[in-house]
């Protein structure tokens, strides 16, 4: 199965395209721009969703859902907002279909035209905000803590699986606050929410830092984010909380009484993570044969196949295979027996390395007789026979170390692949090759702008863990003062 996928050194774009179908994650759907997620990719999500969704609850973040539909003056009360989405925004103009009087199929009913027209969700701050207005009083209604699982539409022109399509899936909290430095605590405590998940789950190294003004998102006074280096060495934003200041409360004219019987205006974060983390799962730790999945998030964490030429083997092995399966699930590991009679040991072993079970067992009757059983791990294609005596134990220990071991390896890669860069003629040469560059840079959009230009490469973040970067220097490009590095990169 292997050979059906390109492999990474030939293109690794078509690797990535390759691997995401072949593995059974997702494909092209006939609505141009769209996809289906298919069941084994949707139980990566759902673990993903789940994990995250009791992380959440931990800091008080409730269950919400806010409507499919915005209506489009919401959407010209926040300037920079709107100018930020404009070009991505789906509009339904009509609510009705007719048939074709000309008998051409049907048509759009043009007395159904709306008399809005309303903005399928590209993210939900105006819907949410002109909702919060009504709940909001006293600065006893305060804080507000609300996430909803959704899907949202960006009309992109170039798609790819997962990491760019027309309609994802995410989720996105929306926070209300009475002061300000509780909602800059709010987007701080998020973003390191989705560190943790990024590093402790995904097995991801990712930078935690601000994102520079022009990469801000619409309508934050500022944006923090979770950047992580993919295989072919270019940056993959994979999760932002914002500080949204008071610009949607007064867009939306969301006031409360403080203590002292004052009015003002309420502050504001919102936080998101896509699935687009299905993207850099398979960037971050897949290879030439399939998927690596960390075993926090495998669907199925270990497989066991049978190796029978009689149905007494074949009932024998698959008897003990069961007592296995049952001590693995006590222990909370997801266990398959794949016991399909109609399919070569082989092709079943390919098949379950191409979709990144972490753990396979394989038994014979000459095990079973001898009290043994093979082992193989994903990650680093290891195989080892190991006594039937305490394996479970033995299994519950190395699915801890192949998930440190996929981490271990994407940290020592983005150490590999990151430099401090001080020549313009430098940076221009390393940018392409793959790298993260930690440059001085003068602050300035203009210079910001001028670099992305030239080389396509922006800054990825102003780091705040990871590196150290506050040192005086000189611009890179512009060669003005400068007080620290930020990250360059190209992304995705």
């Amino acid at each position: 199965m292997a050979d059906q996928i390109t492999k990474r050194s030939v293109n690794y774009s078509q690797w990535y395209n390759d691997l995401v179908v072949k593995s059974d994650l997702a494909e092209q759907s006939s609505v141009r721009g769209c996809m289906v997620i298919k069941p084994y990719g949707y139980a990566i999500w759902e673990k993903m969703q789940r994990i995250l969704d009791d992380m959440f609850k931990e800091t008080g973040v409730q269950n919400a859902y806010f409507p499919l539909f915005i209506p489009k003056s919401f959407f010209s009360k926040e300037a920079e907002h709107v100018a930020g989405f404009a070009k991505e925004c789906a509009v339904v103009t009509h609510h009705r279909l007719m048939n074709d009087p000309d008998g051409k199929g049907v048509v759009v009913d043009p007395s159904a035209k709306l008399e809005e027209e309303l903005i399928v969700r590209p993210t939900s701050e105006t819907i949410i905000w002109s909702t919060y207005k009504n709940w909001i009083t006293s600065w006893r209604d305060l804080p507000i803590l609300c996430n909803q699982w959704a899907n949202v539409v960006r009309w992109e022109m170039r798609t790819r699986l997962f990491l760019r399509t027309a309609e994802f899936l995410w989720q996105e909290g929306h926070t209300a606050h009475a002061t300000s430095e509780e909602a800059l605590a709010e987007a701080e405590r998020m973003v390191h929410v989705y560190a943790d998940f990024a590093r402790n789950y995904m097995a991801l190294p990712v930078i935690v830092g601000h994102k520079s003004p022009n990469e801000r998102f619409a309508g934050a006074l500022d944006t923090l984010t979770i950047e992580a280096m993919m295989q072919d060495g270019k940056a993959l934003q994979a999760g932002t909380s914002h500080f949204l200041g008071q610009n949607f409360a007064k867009s939306f004219d969301v006031q409360f009484t403080d203590k002292e019987g004052k009015q003002q205006y309420v502050w504001a974060t919102s936080w998101g993570v896509s699935t687009r983390l299905m993207g850099a799962l398979v960037m971050a730790h897949g290879d030439d044969n399939g998927l690596v999945l960390p075993p926090a998030l495998a669907p199925i964490q270990v497989v066991m196949v049978p190796i029978f030429k009689t149905q007494e083997e074949r009932t024998a092995i698959l008897e003990k295979m069961a007592e296995i399966k049952k001590v693995l699930e006590a222990l909370g590991h997801s266990v398959k027996i794949d016991d399909r009679d109609n399919l070569r040991p082989g092709f079943k072993f390919a098949e379950w390395e191409l979709k990144g079970v972490p753990v396979r067992l394989a038994m014979g009757p000459r095990d079973l007789q001898n009290g043994t059983v093979e082992v193989h791990r994903r990650d680093t294609l290891e195989k080892n026979t190991m006594s039937l005596e305490g394996i479970e134990q033995a299994v519950h220990a190395l699915l801890d170390d192949i998930q440190k071991g996929i981490y271990n390896k994407a940290f020592q890669f983005r150490t590999d692949n990151v430099e401090k860069c001080d020549s313009w003629d430098e940076f221009k040469e390393k940018i392409q090759t793959g790298k993260f560059l930690l440059c001085h840079w003068d602050g300035t959009a203009e210079t910001e702008q001028k670099i992305k230009d030239e080389t396509k490469a922006t800054i990825r973040c102003i780091p705040v863990d990871s590196f150290v970067c506050e040192e005086e220097g000189k611009d890179i490009y512009s060669g003005k003062p400068s007080h620290q590095r930020v990250v360059f990169a190209i992304s995705y």
